[in-house]
């Protein structure tokens, strides 16, 4: 897919001495504020200053795993259960980068509702979910986790979840809390929500960036110089929120800029993009590691054939930071 490769990548001359390469990345959803980094960095040239012309590929209906895997983008940005699953089930990815330091996932449920204090009090209700394995897994261990009979009934309704559950519809679904939970505040919306690193849900690392392994293998240069490039980016939102979400309202069709800035904000604020002293992109081993055992153990992830993958011991080849280094 790389088209025609930096000559100074041979030679060792700088990459922008020479003709900008280019270099497409697809996204796992519409654009939005997980994104803004990649945004932020074409849009202050710091891809241009690498020798990089950066396309952007709008969200499609084909997952950016498999659009990745298929050789359809050099690049792709996929949840972290996008990622796993592809990988487990053969891909040949590697990841580069975790955007989200920290799950930013939750369980919400509307605070008038009496009967909802705590996960175990969820059996027996109702909740708008999105046709996914990894949902049962997530909500059956925190309500065993908290003592409570892993029972309840389904109805799938995609992103009309969130106007079910306040209108009272449903008892409770998932959300992410540094976008649908920064949109229900802007609404008035009166929500309470469990977090799951508290009931026995890994707090895992999201929004990972990965590549093919083969074009890691060949062209390391080129993918240094795209990654630190990103991270540039995303560090600079992190220092400018406000002037990077102007950024991302000004490349995007986004009906309310106030849930842009917002949800930016939401992020700097929770410590998702810093964590400690991890560099800003940094893939946290252990949680890594955590995160895929637990699909592999709660059967999440399948073969071609519908059975339950095997956890295959080692996975430390699933992600690679050398381009990390000076």
């Amino acid at each position: 897919m790389i088209r025609p490769l930096l000559f100074a990548a041979c030679l060792g001359l700088p990459l922008a001495a020479q003709a900008e390469t280019p270099v497409t990345i697809a996204l796992d959803w519409t654009l939005n504020t997980n994104h803004i980094g990649l945004v932020v960095a074409r849009a202050r040239g710091f891809y241009a200053d690498a020798g990089l012309a950066v396309d952007i590929l709008p969200y499609s209906d084909t997952s950016s795993a498999a659009l990745l895997a298929a050789g359809a983008a050099d690049f792709g940005y996929l949840t972290a259960l996008g990622f796993i699953s592809a990988r487990a089930g053969g891909a040949d990815l590697v990841a580069l980068w975790a955007t989200m330091q920290h799950e930013t996932g939750q369980l919400v449920y509307n605070s008038d509702n009496a009967a909802i204090t705590r996960p175990a009090d969820l059996s027996g209700k109702t909740y708008a979910g999105f046709g996914s394995a990894w949902e049962a897994a997530l909500i059956g261990t925190m309500i065993r986790h908290d003592g409570g009979d892993p029972v309840w009934d389904t109805v799938t309704l995609g992103t009309g979840a969130y106007e079910a559950l306040a209108s009272g519809a449903v008892d409770f679904t998932l959300e992410v809390r540094t976008w649908e939970g920064v949109n229900s505040s802007l609404l008035g919306r009166n929500q309470s929500a469990f977090r799951y690193a508290d009931y026995g849900i890994p707090d895992q690392q999201n929004g990972y960036i990965a590549t093919r392994g083969a074009v890691l293998a060949d062209h390391p240069d080129l993918v240094a110089a795209f990654m630190r490039a990103t991270q540039a980016g995303y560090t600079w939102a992190a220092d400018h929120p406000e002037e990077a979400s102007a950024i991302l309202i000004a490349a995007g069709d986004f009906p309310n800029p106030a849930l842009v800035s917002g949800s930016m904000q939401a992020i700097v604020d929770g410590g998702y993009l810093r964590d400690a002293d991890r560099p800003v992109g940094g893939i946290d081993a252990d949680r890594f590691a955590q995160m895929a055992r637990f699909l592999f153990d709660a059967e999440v992830l399948t073969g071609a054939d519908g059975a339950a993958l095997v956890w295959p011991g080692d996975i430390s080849d699933w992600y690679d930071q050398d381009w990390m280094q000076p």
